[in-house]
């Protein structure tokens, strides 16, 4: 595995100035009793060594922070994330700082200002991270934890998610149980890496079941409303569209329903949906949406108490922890019409 990078320190960044360190502090304290093309200088090499001040020390651990950080607006899903770290901060004397900041804001500069603010680890959501953003965030040592990551970079990072493979599996079989042969698949990026288990799932669901998945049954596109409407369209316009949906998320599904009422199809009688989340709107849609549980509020608790740990300098079981999906059925989901079998 690559070696954690060093840290720059005082002495590091004065050696490679031709100054003391006493004339570094001042620089980075804004002393004015400092030339200004010592300062110049001095400035020039810190950036140089991508220079972190250390975090200020905290009295009182109730002022210790975790920032959970976004890089979408909020919705269901997140906000299921966020009461579980709440809770687990709350139970840690921990304050949770919520944000949202797209992955090419993530720089150096970044990382800094985490540090400066005092926080103590961040945990990314639904993220796509390069290489050189864990690495900008191990050189101002501060933990990271991943959740449902959308990629993983090659270095390595501690991430939380679900058993996804076994949520699309369950899900699919559900459907095929139901009678259905003609299943779509509509979920998010086909890059990410939850998505990409979700549709392994329903993919040997089907294969074992020996259902074909037909041209076009597979959409790819973001986990939100307006790709399932999109998706929704696609699939239910083919020439021989779905007698059921699987959807990659609940806000998906909401999408799907929505391109099913407009062309005059009737839920479930007419189609069949299931989605992936069990979100709060999961449970107040007309009817209630069949979904898979994915244990949100468990896989923050779980990312903050390990994001914890690693500030600590404890060492963690493991880098990557899946918790378990579960199928909960409702609604949204029926036999298979013999008009449409």
């Amino acid at each position: 595995m690559p070696a954690t990078p060093r840290r720059a320190t005082l002495a590091t960044v004065a050696a490679s100035a031709g100054v003391s360190v006493a004339t570094v502090s001042k620089v980075l304290n804004g002393r004015s009793d400092v030339s200004p093309a010592t300062r110049s200088l001095v400035q020039a090499v810190l950036r140089q060594h991508d220079y972190v001040a250390p975090a200020p020390r905290r009295e009182s651990p109730g002022a210790a922070t975790v920032e959970l950080q976004f890089d979408a607006d909020l919705n269901a899903y997140s906000m299921e994330i966020v009461q579980g770290a709440v809770a687990a901060g709350a139970e840690s004397g921990i304050g949770i700082v919520v944000s949202v900041r797209g992955g090419a804001e993530r720089t150096t500069a970044w990382a800094r200002a985490l540090v400066a603010a005092g926080r103590r680890a961040l945990i990314a959501v639904t993220s796509e991270m390069t290489a050189r953003q864990p690495a900008a965030l191990a050189r101002a040592r501060l933990p990271l934890v991943l959740i449902d990551p959308l990629n993983l970079p090659r270095t390595r990072v501690t991430s939380v998610g679900s058993t996804n493979f076994a949520g699309g599996l369950a899900a699919t079989h559900h459907l095929l149980s139901l009678g259905h042969r003609r299943v779509a698949y509509v979920g998010g990026p086909a890059t990410a890496g939850c998505n990409q288990a979700r549709l392994h799932g329903y993919r040997a669901a089907m294969e074992a079941e020996g259902a074909l998945v037909l041209p076009g049954y597979v959409r790819s596109g973001h986990f939100r409303y307006r790709s399932g409407l999109a998706g929704g369209a696609a699939v239910l316009d083919l020439p021989r569209p779905p007698t059921a949906i699987f959807a990659g998320s609940d806000e998906m599904a909401i999408g799907i329903m929505e391109a099913a009422r407009a062309r005059g199809l009737r839920i479930p009688e007419d189609l069949s949906i299931v989605g992936f989340d069990d979100t709060q709107i999961a449970r107040l849609t007309s009817p209630p949406l069949t979904t898979v549980r994915q244990p949100l509020r468990e896989m923050g608790g779980v990312a903050l108490r390990t994001a914890l740990r690693l500030a600590a300098g404890e060492r963690v079981d493991s880098h990557h922890v899946e918790l378990a999906t579960e199928l909960v059925v409702r609604g949204s989901t029926a036999l298979v019409p013999e008009s449409r079998a």
